[in-house]
């Protein structure tokens, strides 16, 4: 059966496919819940034509259950015809006869009518199963799915960080590294050798300042004039 089939394939598309890596298992799964979907329709087409077929039935078997009662009130009446005087015994007996005889055929009908649509009955049942069957099916893979590509989603992102990883050079990382924080090292003393410039540049300026300053020199010279005119230098 196509249902059971389909069963298998969406099987495939979770264990198989997803472990092989030769098909999708989200598209081999959501073509397989298409599939069932498909064979759901049909499942229903099916069973509403049973279920004509088994109303059919009921209705022939009524309609055959009437008129093996009429066979029976006309043979009946013909024989009460006969017995009050109004209609010839030989006669009568013969069309009570071919009445009965009716009915027997009638009732025939009625006894493979019945068989028929006790089987129509069963086919109902199984189709209703059926159909119940690959709606349940079909919500536990919907469900499925979308566990499925979830995980998916997570997998392709794990594989990716662990491929990152794993295409990192753990000695390449640690020379890079070590060029990096040589090259900090170059730029740190590089830094102080300048600044080192710098200060012993500005000490030499000082001294040249303290030496070549004219206004320091003026006032030592004013002030000693300033103590001989005082008296205060005996010299």
């Amino acid at each position: 059966m196509n249902f059971f089939k389909r069963l298998f394939k969406i099987g495939q598309a979770k264990a198989n496919a997803a472990i092989e890596g030769m098909e999708d298992p989200i598209e081999l799964t959501e073509q397989g819940i298409r599939d069932l979907k498909i064979d759901l329709e049909k499942s229903v087409e099916s069973l509403a034509q049973v279920k004509a077929l088994a109303i059919r039935a009921k209705n022939d078997i009524e309609e055959f259950t009437s008129k093996a009662e009429d066979y029976q009130q006309k043979a009946m009446l013909v024989l009460k015809k006969a017995n009050n005087g109004e209609l010839d015994s030989a006669e009568a007996d013969e069309l009570a006869k071919k009445a009965l005889i009716k009915k027997e055929e009638v009732h025939k009908q009625i006894e493979a009518t019945q068989s028929e649509s006790k089987n129509l009955d069963e086919s109902v049942s199984r189709l209703e199963a059926n159909v119940q069957e690959i709606k349940n099916t079909i919500k536990k893979w919907e469900n499925e799915l979308r566990t499925l590509k979830a995980r998916v989603k997570v997998s392709k992102a794990t594989k990716n960080l662990n491929k990152q990883m794993a295409e990192l050079d753990g000695s390449d990382t640690v020379a890079m590294l070590e060029r990096m924080k040589e090259k900090v090292q170059q730029e740190e003393a590089l830094a102080q050798a300048y600044k080192d410039l710098n200060d012993k540049g500005q000490d030499i300026d000082k001294k040249l300042n303290e030496v070549t300053d004219t206004a320091e020199q003026k006032a030592t010279d004013n002030l000693a004039e300033l103590k001989k005119q005082l008296g205060f230098n005996k010299e």
